[in-house]
C-alpha cells in the first residue's frame, strides 16, 4: 500500500504534516481538499498577515476552529492564530506539527473548546473547518456570534459529503447570509456575513435526558448518543456488573459517562475514571456524575488520547465501547489501540469488557492479545464481550 503524503503545498508555504499516531502503511492524509481550498481563500483575500509586523501595523485577530490534525494552524502560524478544538487529539496532532516545522511552540495558542469563546476578544478573521455533528456547530457558532464585527472575515470549510442544506441554515440562523463557493476537489466553502441585527437567541446546549432509574445524563453539544442510550451500550448495561475483587475501574471513551454511571452505582465504593478524547464528552460525564451525587463520588475526569496517563497493571476493570468513527475515518484502529491500552494497564486478572458491532469482529482482536474471550450476551446488531488479562 502507498504511504500518504506528508508535504501540503500551501499558498502560505510548505508544511510537513503528519496524523496523530502516524502509519505509514496507511494512505491517510493530516489535510484533506476542505483545508487546501480554506488556505488558497485566505491568501486569495489577503485578510491574515503576521503578528510581528510593525507596532503601528493592523495584524488582525484570527481564529481557527475545529482543526484537525494542525494543517490550517501551522500554515498559518506566522500570523499566530487562536486554534479551539473539542479534540486532544487534535491539539496533540498539532503540537508534533508546529515542532515539525521548527515553529515555536507558541506560535499557535491552542484552546480547549470548553474555555469561554468571550475571553478570546472580538475576532478578525475566523477560519472554520464544519464538524459532522449539526449540534456541535450550532453550539459553536452560538459562541462564536459575540466575537464578530461586521469586517469580521468568516470562512467555514468541509467536504461536499459534510455540507448539507442543514448545515448552511444554521449559520444563516445565527451569523447571517451565508453564500457558498463551488465545489473544488469535493470541498465546499461556506463565507457567512454577520449581520448585526439578527436575534439567534442562547444556545440550546447542553440537553440532558433522564434514565430509567431517574438520573439525569447531560449531554454537551457534539458527545456520542445525545438524548438516548444506544442500543449497543444499553445490551452492555443490562449485563455488566461489578464483581467483589473490582475496587478500580476504567470508563474509556466515555461519552456522556452513562457506563460509568452505571458502575458507580453498583458499587458505591468502587474508584471510576472517566477518559474521552473529547473535552465536550469529559465535560458531559463530570456533569452527570454531579447530577447524581453532588460532590459525593469517588470518579474522576480526564480529557486524554487513551490510557497514557494510566500507570501499569493496577486497574481492575476497563469497559469501552469504542468508535469506529474517528477523524473522519471509519475503522477499528481506536479499538485495536484501546485493547492494548487495557490489557497494559489491567492487574493480573482484571477484565476488559467491550461492546461494538459483530460485523466489527472484535473477539477475534480481544483473544488475540488476551488468550481468551467470552460473550456476555448479543442481539442482532450488536456483541458484548469480556477479557481477563492471564495472571
Amino acid at each position: 500500500m502507498v504511504s500518504a503524503p506528508t508535504t501540503l503545498e500551501a499558498p502560505q508555504g510548505r508544511v510537513e504534516l503528519l496524523r496523530r499516531r502516524h502509519d505509514s502503511s496507511q494512505p491517510l492524509r493530516a489535510w484533506d481538499a476542505a483545508d487546501e481550498y480554506l488556505l488558497a481563500h485566505l491568501d486569495e483575500v489577503d485578510r491574515v498577515r503576521a503578528h510581528d509586523a510593525a507596532p503601528d501595523s493592523t495584524a488582525p485577530r484570527v481564529l481557527v476552529l475545529n482543526d484537525s490534525f494542525g494543517a490550517l494552524a501551522v500554515a498559518l502560524a506566522f500570523a499566530e492564530p487562536v486554534c479551539v478544538s473539542d479534540s486532544v487529539v487534535s491539539q496533540l496532532a498539532t503540537r508534533a506539527n508546529l515542532q515539525r516545522n521548527g515553529l515555536r511552540p507558541d506560535a499557535v495558542r491552542l484552546r480547549s473548546a470548553f474555555e469561554p469563546f468571550t475571553a478570546l476578544g472580538d475576532q478578525d478573521v475566523v477560519v472554520m473547518r464544519v464538524p459532522l455533528s449539526l449540534a456541535q456547530l450550532e453550539d459553536q457558532l452560538h459562541r462564536l456570534r459575540p466575537l464578530l464585527h461586521p469586517h469580521t472575515e468568516v470562512v467555514a470549510g468541509g467536504m461536499t459529503k459534510h455540507v448539507h442544506n442543514s448545515t448552511i441554515e444554521l449559520f444563516e440562523r445565527i451569523i447571517g447570509p451565508t453564500p457558498t463557493s463551488p465545489a473544488r476537489k469535493k470541498a465546499r466553502l461556506l463565507h457567512p456575513a454577520f449581520d448585526p441585527d439578527l436575534s439567534s437567541g442562547p444556545s440550546p446546549h447542553p440537553t440532558s435526558f433522564v434514565l430509567p432509574g431517574g438520573h439525569t445524563v447531560v449531554n454537551h453539544a457534539g458527545v456520542f448518543s445525545a438524548g438516548r442510550v444506544d442500543q449497543g451500550t444499553q445490551l452492555l448495561l443490562d449485563h455488566l456488573r461489578v464483581l467483589d475483587d473490582e475496587r478500580t475501574a476504567v470508563d474509556l471513551g466515555c461519552g456522556s459517562g452513562v457506563i460509568a454511571l452505571h458502575l458507580a452505582m453498583q458499587s458505591p465504593e468502587l474508584q471510576v475514571l472517566c477518559v474521552d478524547a473529547s473535552y465536550a464528552a469529559v465535560a458531559s460525564a463530570g456533569a452527570t456524575f454531579d447530577q447524581a451525587f453532588g460532590d459525593r463520588h469517588r470518579a474522576s475526569f480526564d480529557a486524554a488520547d487513551g490510557l497514557e496517563a494510566v500507570g501499569p497493571a493496577g486497574v481492575d476493570l476497563v469497559v469501552t465501547n469504542p468508535p469506529f468513527h474517528a477523524d473522519r475515518s471509519r475503522g477499528d484502529a481506536v479499538a485495536w489501540r484501546f485493547f492494548q491500552e487495557a490489557r497494559h494497564v489491567l492487574r493480573p486478572g482484571g477484565r476488559l469488557v467491550v461492546v461494538g458491532n459483530r460485523h466489527l469482529g472484535y473477539h477475534a482482536k480481544m483473544r488475540r492479545l488476551f488468550g481468551n474471550v467470552e460473550v456476555m450476551a448479543s442481539d442482532p446488531k450488536f456483541v458484548a464481550l469480556a477479557s481477563r488479562k492471564r495472571r
